[in-house]
């Protein structure tokens, strides 16, 4: 059997709403726990909630094939309000903190480090959830904790516009390296939450942890067994552009539960991971540990070159330049169990440059335009670089013999550029360079007056 030409699921959280709260269990009886975090449970599926998750919607496209191997876009960003995959996780997170809304009458803050797709995707969910009457404005805020370098790709909305909501939902600026957004935010978590919810009664959920996300993005693998089958006899690999690889844990996720049904097959794919130079740590954990091979600038072209190692770019602008400011973490704790997956089940990694990327930007654009997405013809006005990044890599991956695989799931995690959204203005950002100035804003947003 073969896939699908093309094939739309709207609403897929509604459409796999009983089987994601059966994630959802899973997780809460097998995940690490003891985070105080909320029950791992959604509320009543009822029209005002299917309104809120009417933006999960996803797609697949078989866009032909490629030196043999067949190549199939999984399209995760159809929520206009976001456009990347992140939508799903955040509207199952806004969905669990809705549900203990009602069920304690204890307010809540989200917080969350970003490098600005979680930040807009969780963001847009709470002011969902606020429109859809889920929640007020005084029962659940967010606090954003971004980089710098990164602050302009997160999208303004009504949650900035308005005084009182940008009040309650602030972003964060952080000046220091991407990744340190992320001991900032636990930091203002462990220091800030006992006192928060003594003196204002606001709970601070801080939802960086994995298990947050993993229920939500076996998702993937539901649609994938209903509209995209694998062929009897056929090596199916999925490419995702990753930082931490938490949406290909989710798939992996919904495979094993699926898996466990009476009379499933028990056949899960293989995972193609693709990076960059700046942060290529998961395929160098997935290769124990080896470097990134010695690049010399070629005297001709100025581009630095190297033939030694097909995993990694043949030529390359710089050895350690980053395409996108998305992919921040730098030596992931996820890394180690991905490359066990790996080794287990099938697969590789491959890391791009730039250079690659704007090589090949012309056929890109050609392929996804089959699946009715539009990348703008000129890749300067690009802004989230992962669905290049991860079809360019599966491209060169195949050419280089480093894909074993009949077939290739490209996931297509984000994509938008200048036109898609209008960046948050300067009176919505708050600079906070050290824990202090965190913890002064977390405050105000709680509603605690200074005194």
């Amino acid at each position: 059997m073969t896939p699908h030409r093309r094939a739309v699921l709207d609403n897929a959280i509604a459409h796999y709403y009983d089987r994601i709260q059966s994630a959802l269990d899973h997780v809460r009886e097998h995940g690490t726990g003891g985070d105080g975090t909320p029950e791992q449970r959604l509320p009543q599926l009822d029209g005002a909630t299917r309104e809120f998750f009417s933006v999960s919607g996803l797609s697949s496209t078989l866009l032909g094939t490629h030196h043999g191997v067949r190549l199939v876009l999984l399209d995760l960003m159809r929520n206009p309000g976001t456009r990347t995959t992140k939508t799903f996780a955040s509207l199952v997170i806004v969905a669990r903190a809705v549900r203990h809304i009602r069920g304690t009458g204890e307010r809540l803050m989200l917080l969350t480090p970003s490098s600005a797709n979680k930040a807009t995707a969780l963001r847009d969910a709470v002011l969902r959830a606020v429109d859809a009457g889920l929640v007020t404005r005084d029962q659940l805020r967010i606090a954003c904790v971004v980089p710098e370098e990164s602050v302009a790709k997160v999208w303004h909305s009504r949650l900035a516009a308005d005084p009182g909501l940008r009040e309650r939902n602030p972003v964060v600026v952080h000046d220091g390296p991407g990744a340190a957004v992320k001991a900032l935010a636990q930091e203002g978590a462990e220091t800030c939450a006992e006192e928060l919810r003594r003196v204002a009664g606001v709970r601070i959920w801080h939802t960086l942890d994995l298990d947050n996300y993993r229920a939500a993005d076996t998702v993937r693998a539901f649609y994938e067994a209903e509209f995209l089958p694998a062929p009897d006899g056929r090596v199916r690999w999925h490419a995702h552009a990753v930082s931490s690889a938490f949406g290909l844990f989710g798939h992996h996720l919904g495979v094993r539960l699926l898996a466990a049904e009476p009379g499933a097959r028990d056949d899960p794919p293989g995972y193609l991971l693709v990076q960059h130079l700046r942060t290529p740590d998961m395929v160098q954990d997935l290769r124990s540990g080896s470097a990134s091979p010695p690049y010399r600038r070629h005297p001709v072209s100025g581009l630095f070159v190297q033939s030694a190692d097909p995993a990694f770019p043949a030529a390359a602008f710089d050895p350690r330049e980053s395409i996108d400011p998305t992919f921040y973490t730098e030596r992931p704790a996820t890394a180690p169990r991905m490359s066990a997956l790996i080794r287990e089940q099938g697969g590789g990694g491959i890391v791009v440059s730039l250079h690659e990327c704007l090589v090949r930007y012309a056929q890109v654009r050609a392929l996804v335009a089959r699946a009715d997405v539009q990348l703008p013809a000129d890749p300067r006005t690009l802004r989230e670089w992962s669905l290049v990044m991860v079809v360019t890599g599966t491209l060169l991956a195949v050419e280089r013999g480093l894909v074993r695989a009949d077939e290739v799931v490209l996931h297509g995690s984000g994509s938008y550029d200048a036109d898609d959204y209008t960046p948050l203005p300067s009176e919505a950002l708050r600079p906070a360079g050290q824990l202090a100035t965190l913890a002064d804003v977390l405050h105000k947003a709680a509603g605690v007056q200074d005194t």
